[in-house]
């Protein structure tokens, strides 16, 4: 499976990602920091990734029907990097299980 990791998540998501054997890309390693939502998601779209980010944007596009890729959306609050991967990384499976049965939103609380 292939994702996109957004700029306000950690690049060692993208990176475990990768060692888990997924295809992952940070928006910081393609120099799209900056970039603007919409510019995420169309490049995210021509992949074929799905986006995984803390933005609720990219959740209200997918909930209004938009075209357009599957999202991960991360609803934790304020926590460390190591907190965050000691947090999702164990339910990770779940996530990938959702996306394979076609969901195009994962909310992981």
């Amino acid at each position: 499976m292939r994702f996109l990791v957004d700029t306000q998540l950690p690049k060692a998501l993208a990176r475990r990602l990768r060692e888990s054997g997924h295809e992952a890309e940070h928006v910081l390693e393609l120099a799209m920091g900056q970039s603007p939502d919409n510019d995420l998601w169309q490049y995210a779209a021509a992949r074929q990734e799905v986006i995984v980010s803390k933005d609720e944007d990219f959740a209200d596009w997918v909930r209004a029907g938009r075209p357009g890729p599957s999202v991960v959306w991360l609803r934790i609050g304020n926590c460390t990097n190591a907190e965050l991967m000691e947090w999702l990384l164990p339910n990770w499976p779940l996530v990938v299980e959702a996306l394979k049965r076609g969901e195009r939103l994962v909310e992981v609380l």
